[in-house]
């Protein structure tokens, strides 16, 4: 029995990754065509054609979105959504998650370099290298110029998969300096099951069921300063990592 229900979960991740493959061949030639459309309205075309594409591969893969809100959420101002990270799964969840407004996700410039799908994720996001002070630098103004568009923007603070099976790994400050230079809140944003939908260790270990993201109470910057970044961002962290010890999210095997 356990052999079968590997051959299963083989063949049910093949379907997944071939239902991924058709879409992006089918709306790519969209994508060309909205990022004729500059960078702002262009890239708002493109965020909600990647938004398509997600909602309709996760449907077909029987993966159910459930959005919690613990308080209500606001979508006329912009704000900077943190949100943990934990799986591939969580790019398909964040542009299902964030759809009230328009949003920019801050990703790793690696992924731009796969063909068809790195035009995509190009254009859909706002690309960041950590390893050059230059570009990181770069990547931290255009988030800025987004936001002064009245875009939110979403950004992983861990920066990489979480994998210490504590509820998060370090946040970097990025995200927290930004909302302190810019004055604008932070909302985040809990995945608490793209873990158990595609786990970090294996491609091959996609199931469907259901994708649950919690946001959380919003937290205003107006008090704080630029030297407060470190109490910020702490804040933030504990907060976040309250929460999922609440929700008992399912990697956590170091609750402390």
């Amino acid at each position: 029995m356990r052999y079968f229900k590997q051959i299963l979960q083989y063949i049910y991740s093949i379907y997944a990754f071939v239902v991924f493959l058709c879409f992006m061949f089918l709306l790519f030639p969209f994508v060309v065509i909205a990022s004729f459309f500059g960078k702002i309205r262009g890239g708002n075309m493109v965020y909600h054609i990647c938004r398509f594409w997600s909602d309709s591969a996760m449907f077909l893969w029987g993966i159910r979105p459930k959005y919690i809100y613990e308080s209500p959420h606001d979508p006329h101002h912009p704000v900077i959504f943190v949100f943990n990270h934990i799986s591939y799964m969580d790019i398909p969840v964040i542009l299902s998650s964030f759809r009230r407004q328009p949003v920019r996700i801050l990703a790793k410039s690696e992924m731009s370099k796969i063909p068809l799908f790195g035009f995509i994720y190009k254009a859909a996001t706002v690309m960041v290298d950590r390893s050059d002070s230059v570009n990181r630098t770069k990547s931290v103004n255009v988030l800025k110029a987004v936001l002064r568009k009245n875009i939110s923007v979403a950004i992983a603070p861990e920066g990489t998969f979480n994998m210490t099976g504590h509820p998060l790994k370090e946040f970097y400050d990025g995200a927290f300096r930004i909302a302190i230079e810019t004055q604008t809140p932070i909302k985040p944003a809990l995945f608490l099951d793209t873990y158990d939908r595609l786990n970090y260790h294996s491609i091959f270990s996609q199931s469907p069921g259901i994708t649950r993201t919690v946001f959380l109470d919003e937290i205003d910057v107006k008090e704080y300063k630029i030297e407060d970044v470190k109490l910020l961002k702490q804040k933030v962290y504990d907060v976040m990592e309250a929460a999922l010890i609440r929700y008992h999210a399912s990697w956590i095997t170091h609750p402390e």
